[in-house]
């Protein structure tokens, strides 16, 4: 523990203060100091996926991503009924199509279903 105290209190000295976009002061920093980048945390996710798959039955697509854990997330909430301007706000869309035209998915059972309650 004393080690790896040390060697983060020496990081922290060497590491010149990074500005990307106005943006300082990042949470995850690569071993050079320099904040991580999409790349990063894309092959960290690949080699996750593929221990997953050693150790489970059902195995993960290939091409599971950290973008793909979003667009589920968002198609659930989606699913789920959530309003669309919040679910807008929550993705970040700066526009209601993107939102709208992406995971607003209408599957016959729900156009049905939302036809019987506007009827009731």
């Amino acid at each position: 523990m004393e080690t790896l105290e040390r060697v983060l209190k020496n990081r922290r000295q060497a590491a010149a203060p990074i500005i990307v976009g106005g943006y300082t002061r990042f949470l995850f920093l690569n071993n050079k100091g320099l904040p991580n980048v999409a790349a990063n945390y894309e092959s960290m996710f690949r080699r996750l996926v593929k221990k997953y798959n050693k150790c489970h039955e059902e195995a993960l697509p290939k091409v599971t991503t950290p973008h793909t854990l979003r667009h589920t997330f968002c198609t659930n909430l989606a699913n789920a009924g959530m309003n669309p301007k919040a679910l807008q706000y929550i993705m970040g869309h700066s526009n209601i199509n993107m939102t709208l035209n992406y995971y607003a998915h209408a599957t016959s059972e729900s156009a049905v279903a939302e036809m019987e309650r506007l009827i009731a």
